[in-house]
């Protein structure tokens, strides 16, 4: 064995094989973790990492030039942004992936989950309003349509894979971007298996795209969805954290595959909920993203 193919298993048990030599996989590469995937021989399911690039699921990363096409201040602390252009309807992505997206007049990138597929060249986000912060004071006061945007991508390996089992899906804030994009492709190619999403905020105003998530109700026999907002002044009827709107139906006893996308607290309390639940989801799949402060 030459080594070409050494990937980091992060998950299940596996015999490493013996046909191999050392300068292939050190002991001490083994020990943690690093596998040959042309000797291993899996005994359980497994997650291995393959180091690859967007290119191997054909969604290169690319830098492309655009124009606002739209600006909605949803509430007090989201913002919905289209962009349009020619070049776009060439961008082939994966939904649930991103893209950096530069702010006007800096040569500083901000990256953004799409929030719904590319369609004739135009693609949306959802964005948080940070007070102070770089792209948020852009679209705030100075964005306008058909302000040039350059954009490089996609990026990311959060995205939807073939819809085998029950999916769980977990957003928190503008976490759930990836997954209006993900239904949306459910929508188009149908699924044979029940979707649940559990859409946690903050504050009342938070809540957005509530309609949007009806419509998708209504579109997809198998999707149901609830929200929770974690405030104890909101007057919403869900109160509490996502984790307190998690059944044992939707964990259907491991054979469910589990989305996440939210700040890190949040997708450190979901992972250790479930732990504590004596559950293993077939697949858990996340996203963690963190607001930048300029």
């Amino acid at each position: 064995a030459c080594g070409t193919c050494k990937c980091f298993a992060e998950a299940g048990t596996y015999d490493l094989g013996q046909e191999y030599i050392e300068d292939a996989l050190t002991e001490e590469e083994a020990e943690q973790g690093y596998v040959l995937t042309c000797q291993m021989r899996a005994a359980s399911d497994c997650v291995v990492r393959v180091p690859a690039s967007s290119d191997v699921c054909k969604t290169r990363q690319v830098t492309y030039q655009a124009a606002i096409s739209a600006v909605e201040h949803l509430s007090d602390s989201t913002i919905a942004l289209k962009i349009k252009g020619e070049s776009l309807s060439q961008l082939a992505f994966l939904p649930g992936q991103y893209v950096n997206l530069q702010v006007p007049g800096s040569e500083q990138t901000r990256a953004y989950s799409f929030s719904s597929l590319q369609k004739n060249g135009e693609v949306s986000f959802l964005i948080r309003n940070v007070p102070g912060g770089l792209m948020s004071r852009f679209l705030v006061g100075m964005a306008k349509a058909g302000d040039s945007m350059t954009l490089a991508g996609p990026l990311g390996s959060f995205y939807l894979r073939d819809i085998k089992r029950p999916l769980l899906l977990l957003a928190g804030g503008t976490g759930l971007a990836p997954f209006t994009a993900m239904l949306e492709k459910i929508a188009e190619q149908g699924s044979a298996h029940p979707l649940h999403l559990i859409y946690g905020v903050s504050n009342d105003f938070d809540l957005v795209e509530m309609d949007a998530l009806a419509d998708f109700a209504a579109r997809i026999p198998n999707f149901t969805y609830s929200a929770c907002v974690s405030s104890p002044d909101s007057g919403y009827p869900q109160k509490g954290f996502v984790t307190h709107h998690i059944e044992p139906g939707h964990l259907n006893e491991g054979d469910v595959d589990v989305y996440l996308c939210g700040p890190p607290p949040m997708v450190e309390a979901v992972s250790q909920f479930i732990r504590e639940q004596g559950i293993t989801p077939a697949n858990f799949y996340f996203e963690k993203f963190a607001a930048s402060a300029a």
